[in-house]
């Protein structure tokens, strides 16, 4: 029944597509573009004494790189490599998937920290003044689950990745969602990404710039208010978890 529900809501999607000319295209494209270097440039330098802080206690605190480079598909399929603060121990890759639940033994003490309140992620900042990837757009993935996309599912790298989208702001704690489970991939592919595909293919169905300014206040806006859920996302309902789920089901 969810499955259905999820098709209906997919095909609805699809109806709402809107078509708009090449030049409208390239106008919106150049926007977005400007919209992002500002915006991440200014935040580099509002955030640039935190950044120092974070990328000390990262090093003092665990042995190994204070970045992370992790392999992601982005734009037309392209690899590239997304930053983040590193949150694991060394070779953590190596020790499991690319899954991570809140009670992962490859997460260091800070790193657990780090990544509560998305502090992680803000290297990113850099991968969109490089182009790699914008603010706003379907968060990218390893190749594992792009090798996993149908047709209509490789819509979604048909725009740049983004730090932030629909999704993100559904499945704001993906660690606390996966947390218990022996098979955090598994968990992720039944509970987490049906639905982060539909909404990335919605967003990039119906993307636009008042879009990308709304989804970026609704992601501040959930950082604070946690249990906060945008009345577009309500027909979604909150993303189950994997120790909701498990107490359920005995």
């Amino acid at each position: 029944m969810g499955s259905l529900d999820l098709h209906c809501r997919l095909n609805c999607a699809l109806k709402e597509d809107r078509r708009i000319g090449p030049r409208m295209a390239r106008e919106n494209h150049l926007a977005k573009r400007l919209l992002d270097l500002i915006l991440s440039a200014t935040a580099l330098v509002l955030i640039l004494p935190l950044l120092i802080i974070i990328a000390l206690i990262a090093k003092l605190s665990s042995p190994g790189p204070v970045l992370y480079r992790g392999k992601r598909v982005g734009l037309h399929g392209r690899p590239f490599l997304m930053l983040k603060f590193r949150t694991m121990v060394l070779n953590a890759e190596t020790l499991g998937g690319s899954a991570t639940a809140a009670d992962d033994p490859r997460l260091t003490r800070v790193g657990k920290l780090l990544r509560r309140f998305k502090l992680d992620e803000l290297p990113q900042l850099l991968n969109v003044i490089k182009g790699e990837m914008s603010l706003v757009g379907p968060r990218p993935e390893v190749q594992k689950y792009v090798d996993l996309y149908s047709p209509e599912e490789r819509q979604t790298l048909t725009v740049l990745p983004g730090i932030t989208d629909w999704a993100s702001i559904w499945n704001s704690n993906e660690a606390a969602v996966l947390e218990g489970s022996r098979n955090p991939e598994k968990t992720y592919e039944e509970l987490i990404r049906p639905t982060k595909l539909a909404l990335q293919l919605q967003y990039v169905r119906n993307r636009s710039l008042s879009t990308d300014l709304k989804i970026l206040i609704y992601t501040m806006c959930k950082l604070i208010f946690e249990d906060w859920i945008p009345r577009e996302l309500k027909p979604y309902g909150r993303v189950k978890r994997y120790k909701v789920e498990e107490r359920a089901s005995a």
